[in-house]
């Protein structure tokens, strides 16, 4: 099984840890919208279960993987309403998620 399918299913099934374990000990993610970094110690499993809950993925799709780099596109729903595009780029080191930077442009809805 892919790395991208491995994290779908994690998704799927709301289950923080198994998504979590995919990520490299170096995990770094880079916020588009701030340039923020985060690491993957700065998000426990259970509040990565509750980040997978307050959202619907649409349309998710894998554009590319290799053993380097995965590039995935999707649509994401939110509680309050608001609609976004993200578009996710992770390079990979051991097999496992290293380096993610993402993009994210906000969708409107039609009246």
């Amino acid at each position: 099984m892919s790395l991208y399918d491995k994290m779908t299913a994690a998704w799927a099934n709301r289950d923080g840890q198994a998504y979590l374990d995919l990520h490299h000990e170096d995990f770094q993610m880079t916020w588009h919208s701030t340039g923020r970094v985060s690491k993957k110690g700065d998000t426990s499993a259970e509040q990565m279960s509750a980040i997978m809950g307050f959202s619907t993925i649409r349309n998710r799709r894998c554009i590319f993987e290799s053993d380097d780099i995965i590039v995935q596109h999707m649509f994401a729903d939110y509680e309050n309403g608001t609609k976004d595009a993200t578009l996710h780029v992770s390079l990979k080191k051991d097999g496992l998620l290293w380096q993610t930077e993402t993009g994210v442009t906000a969708v409107k809805t039609q009246a």
